[in-house]
């Protein structure tokens, strides 16, 4: 007998919050299946605020609890079993962010969990990536936010190397990453990779996720080095406005996507990947998979 259950993944990023609402369906004798019932995904750039003025403004503070309140509502709607929210580096870093969580536990009856880059990166690790896996290979993944980065190897399968940097799309528009941190992830991606003779790139993240269906690609099958290369090109000879208008992004993305595409193009030149496979995977996914599998 197949029995479906509901459970929920708030994401509260520097650049977005999401929430997502999967489908978990049980069969006997069956690898349990996980689908998507529902994502929402609200532009509330609160690494803008973390990173530049060290708290969450009142607005934000406000657009924040309308926001976890319609997420409550929606899992009510959908009669979700269990859920759980993070928060991640913009929250991290905000002196009140310790403050919102309570406001928001008390307004919109929503706990949320501040969670460090480690656990981050341990939790995306705890999706489905070793259906894309092979055993035979080596993959840096990279998963590129707003206010951090999260790079993990992966070698037979199994992680040997896992570390999150203070460096994201939003941090970098603000001018906020020194040539240091270049260089510590240059060196960190480099000894990590060096015995390797192969290495290939897993992308997550909205923004690769953007580049990857821009590009008309089927699932399995990886960007190139050349094509990223050749689409950072052409994305920064236009305008912010242009971008919208004539490629259609949202305006939360049209910026944020030239940082994000350079990340990516590093951690492949300094790991010498000439590929990046784009799997539809991130911290909500996670989060589903590591509650259904009592991880957290």
């Amino acid at each position: 007998m197949i029995t479906i259950k509901k459970y929920a993944a708030i994401d509260i990023g520097s650049n977005a919050m999401r929430l997502l609402i999967a489908n978990i369906i049980e069969e006997p004798g069956k690898e349990t299946q996980f689908s998507k019932s529902s994502l929402v995904r609200v532009p509330i750039r609160l690494g803008q605020d973390a990173f530049t003025v060290g708290e969450i403004t009142e607005d934000n503070i406000e657009r924040m609890i309308d926001a976890m309140k319609a997420f409550k509502l929606l899992m009510k709607v959908h009669k979700v079993e269990k859920y759980m929210a993070c928060a991640t580096s913009a929250m991290r870093e905000a002196y009140n962010g310790k403050e919102v969580v309570d406001l928001i536990k008390k307004k919109a009856d929503i706990k949320i969990e501040i969670i460090d880059g480690k656990k981050e990166a341990a939790i995306i690790a705890s999706t489905d990536l070793h259906h894309l896996l092979k055993i035979d290979q080596t993959y840096l993944y990279v998963d590129v936010g707003g206010g951090s980065t999260e790079f993990s190897l992966f070698s037979n399968a199994k992680i040997v190397a896992s570390k999150s940097f203070k460096i994201g799309t939003v941090r970098l528009l603000n001018n906020m990453v020194s040539d240091i941190v270049w260089q510590e992830i240059e060196k960190w991606i480099k000894i990590n990779t060096e015995e390797y003779e192969q290495v290939a790139l897993i992308g997550s993240g909205g923004n690769i996720n953007k580049l990857f269906k821009m590009s008309g690609k089927l699932q399995e099958k990886p960007l190139s080095y050349i094509y990223l290369n050749s689409q950072l090109t052409a994305l920064s000879a236009l305008s912010y406005e242009q971008r919208i208008t004539e490629l259609g992004l949202n305006a939360d993305r049209a910026d944020v996507i030239i940082p994000a595409t350079k990340i990516y193009l590093n951690a492949m030149k300094w790991s010498g990947a000439r590929s990046i496979y784009v799997p539809k995977i991130g911290l909500s996914d996670g989060i589903v998979k590591a509650l259904y599998y009592g991880k957290i």
